[in-house]
């Protein structure tokens, strides 16, 4: 899979990747809503027989015009691009985001980004897409822009749960912020899944016999602090069953950093330096703080038989879920 980084998009497109069918959103997520507006991509392009194109835009807009609110993002880019691949997506545009691109009319845009350089033969959106200088640039401009330039345009209607309610990906957050990661994957169609390098650590779960792979996400992961069900997966594609904490430690570093902290079961092996992903399963339970390092090994022999039950009876929910989870 071909990705095209922020620094590369004045580069010409490879002829192989022109007159492809182009979805173009941010994705944060690649939820089942997203997943409605990227299947019909792929269904058009394979119906054509041409590549399928994601557009999207780094960094987020709300990292550029709220620096100081930065967004809780679902999939940072590098997963992002890794399950658009796996969905069967030829290439992902990653588009520089700025100042300078957001004044960039609409017309513009279109003549310069989907017409002059990625020559699109069609184009697929959600239903409610803006674009272009103070969002100009919606459903009927992209229809009249593709007669226009010759181009077919497709909009996607939104797309809703079981209970006739939208997924949004602030949604999604806000259900993460609670630890309610089942219902979030109910959403996402798969778990929810972060990746990081593993780093060094003061080893005290080795001492007490749980040894941990140590991560430090973004501090912008508004993850409920707490124990979890997981499965963790090595940069080989190799898999195993874990139960990881998230948060700050209360027994014995209240004021760290959040740290998510995975015991890897039925694993021995150096982990250092290598980047590995984590889906969460099932939220098992709080933080809490124990009267002294005995208590909090009592209660983590427990985490880990729940854990252990818990995910020796799970199957995918997905065909994304199948894929980075499994």
């Amino acid at each position: 899979m071909t990705v095209f980084h922020r620094n590369e998009t004045k580069q010409p497109l490879p002829d192989h990747l022109r007159g492809g069918v182009v979805a173009i959103g941010n994705f944060d997520g690649v939820h089942r809503g997203h997943q409605s507006v990227l299947n019909r991509a792929l269904e058009i392009a394979r119906e054509r027989g041409v590549p399928a194109l994601l557009l999207t835009f780094e960094p987020h807009p709300r990292s550029v015009f709220r620096p100081d609110q930065p967004v809780f993002r679902l999939t940072p880019a590098p997963l992002k691009a890794r399950i658009l691949e796996g969905m069967g997506f030829a290439a992902v545009i990653e588009y520089p985001f700025n100042r300078q691109f957001a004044l960039m009319s609409a017309g513009e845009f279109v003549a310069g980004v989907l017409r002059d350089w990625l020559h699109a033969g069609h184009v697929v959106t959600g239903f409610d897409f803006h674009f272009g200088k103070g969002r100009e640039g919606g459903p009927a401009f992209m229809i009249a822009a593709g007669e226009q330039h010759g181009f077919g345009v497709t909009l996607v209607d939104a797309f809703r749960d079981e209970n006739a309610d939208v997924i949004s990906s602030s949604r999604i957050r806000a259900l993460l912020c609670e630890g309610a990661v089942t219902e979030a994957a109910g959403l996402l169609g798969y778990r929810y899944t972060v990746e990081a390098e593993v780093i060094g650590g003061k080893q005290l779960g080795r001492a007490l016999g749980f040894p941990t792979a140590n991560m430090q996400l973004p501090p912008e992961v508004a993850l409920r602090n707490g124990i979890y069900a997981v499965r963790f997966r090595r940069r080989d594609g190799t898999i195993h069953d874990g139960v990881a904490s998230f948060g700050r430690r209360p027994t014995v570093d209240s004021n760290g950093a959040p740290l998510l902290e995975t015991f890897v079961f039925d694993f021995a092996g150096d982990l250092y330096g290598e980047t590995c992903t984590v889906s969460f399963f099932e939220h098992l339970r709080d933080e809490l703080k124990f009267d002294g390092l005995d208590a909090l090994v009592v209660q983590m022999k427990r985490d880990e038989e729940e854990a252990r039950a818990l995910l020796a009876g799970v199957r995918p929910i997905g065909e994304i879920d199948a894929r980075i989870a499994f």
